[in-house]
């Protein structure tokens, strides 16, 4: 799609050094849970662009990106979009990506740091259509810990682990290998790794999960 000028509805935070940014929908935007945007920006006299996947269940009214920062050494376009009120704006192409949620009855999502953002908005969307979900997310600093929460109130199966914890235990708890099972993968390329031996190691098909890998 062309890129669209965006409106913030919302910065908050939601996790150490991690904010949620809710950004008016265009009317043009379709896209679901797991997607990602290109966010545009000048900055420091540059255009500056990054991808952000989309960390909210639909993109009815509102959709939302997770954007986590360094204190100690965050670039200026994290800096930026800390900086963020409501009715500022800001330029958006896309949506980009094709593993996403896609109304699977069942929603398996591996997710290390900042995997969190679509991990939570895929599992909330399946339980919203009446589907399962499970989460099994790494990080030694939880992020919508509220969310996570809420989701296993409602039914969904949720596991955090500190970052160097084994995720063979919780894989296996929630990987049953039953038809219309989707496993998502989202992370930086060391948790696909340990992920993929992961789902390996439960007799799931690493090649069947749909995986975006953040760098």
């Amino acid at each position: 799609m062309d890129e669209s000028d965006l409106r913030v509805v919302a910065v908050r935070e939601c996790g150490p050094d991690t904010v949620a940014i809710e950004f008016e929908t265009p009317p043009e935007l379709d896209a679901q849970p797991g997607q990602f945007v290109k966010l545009t920006a000048e900055v420091e006299g540059d255009s500056v662009s990054r991808f952000y996947t989309i960390s909210s269940p639909d993109v009815e009214g509102t959709f939302e990106i997770t954007v986590g920062y360094d204190p100690d050494e965050g670039g200026p376009f994290s800096e930026y979009l800390l900086a963020l009120a409501a009715d500022d704006r800001v330029r958006m192409a896309g949506p980009f990506g094709s593993d996403f949620y896609e109304s699977e009855p069942r929603a398996v999502v591996l997710a290390g740091g900042p995997g969190i953002g679509p991990a939570v908005g895929i599992a909330e969307r399946a339980l919203a259509e009446g589907n399962e979900a499970a989460v099994v997310y790494r990080d030694d600093a939880p992020v919508h810990e509220e969310r996570l929460a809420a989701l296993a109130a409602a039914g969904a199966a949720v596991y955090v682990l500190g970052a160097d914890e084994p995720l063979a235990d919780a894989v296996s708890a929630v990987v049953t290998g039953e038809p219309g099972e989707q496993l998502f993968v989202y992370g930086f390329e060391t948790f696909l790794d340990a992920a993929t031996d992961a789902m390996a190691a439960v007799g799931a098909t690493p090649d069947d999960a749909k995986v975006e890998n953040f760098g």
